[in-house]
């Protein structure tokens, strides 16, 4: 029986023209599943559902999601960080390595990022938002310097400097904040060579927890505010407010930039 799927062309040139026939026509399609965003089940015969390909360099696992939860699209990450995201769609870690595509931060020393999630209010808006620290200066690549070049090198990608937290930043296009199974997956930045596809810039190695609040922030906003900060400046910071705090004064040293980025998933 024919099912209710989505095969985006992003998708289809990845698996081919005769598996995704296949898929249409319910060969190689579930009837049931378990909605890669939200958890709860899906029918692929009764529900509009799309087929999300996440892939490596050397695999490719395809999952399904309701298509009100997720549009059908090509997600690519690491090989090395793909069986771990493979677990968690079948079924944290906070930090992962910088990734060098499109000109993102990337240094000989493997610099790590480390990602935190909070609620910050701007105005009378409570939204929902993500931390973004390196555990240590990140260089330009192709230099053997030791500076740390981890804002200019975001500003050039389109991050706008943060002297306050008195207004929300604009939205960054081509970038998204994929929330799947309920968990933090990654913030995808557009693809190299002009690639329609979207490409981790950073991809959590283990799926991370994020609280009932900020889920429901980031639906109701759909979108995620991303700060980023020079190392040193943020820290482990165990509350909230705490957390804000550290943002306030990182802002006024001149060591915040800041973006809104769409929200994928739920």
């Amino acid at each position: 029986m024919p099912r209710l799927l989505d095969v985006s062309n992003d998708v289809r040139a990845e698996i081919g023209d005769e598996e995704a026939d296949r898929l249409m026509s319910g060969d190689n399609a579930p009837g049931s599943y378990d909605c890669t965003s939200c958890r709860t089940p899906g029918d692929s015969q009764q529900q509009p559902t799309s087929t999300v390909l996440f892939v490596g360099d050397e695999t490719a696992v395809l999952a399904f999601a309701h298509a009100s939860c997720l549009p059908s699209q090509v997600v690519q990450v690491a090989e090395d960080q793909l069986q771990g995201a493979v677990q968690s769609i079948g079924g944290g870690q906070d930090a992962a390595a910088a990734q060098p595509d499109g000109g993102a931060p990337a240094a000989p020393s493997q610099a790590v990022l480390g990602v935190t999630s909070g609620l910050v209010l701007i105005g009378d808006t409570t939204h929902p938002a993500l931390v973004v620290e390196p555990t240590g200066p990140i260089a330009r690549p192709g230099t053997t310097t030791d500076g740390d070049d981890f804002l200019p090198l975001l500003i050039e990608q389109g991050f706008m400097p943060a002297t306050t937290l008195d207004g929300v930043p604009s939205v960054l296009g081509g970038w998204s904040v994929l929330l799947a199974m309920g968990q933090l997956h990654a913030i995808l930045q557009p693809g190299t060579g002009g690639s329609p596809a979207q490409v981790a810039w950073w991809q959590a190695h283990q799926p991370l927890q994020v609280t009932e609040g900020w889920r429901t922030a980031a639906n109701k906003t759909q979108k995620v505010l991303v700060f980023a900060a020079s190392a040193g400046s943020i820290g482990h910071q165990p509350r909230e407010d705490l957390l804000r705090q550290a943002l306030d004064k990182a802002a006024a040293n001149g060591r915040l930039v800041a973006a809104a980025m769409p929200l994928a998933g739920t």
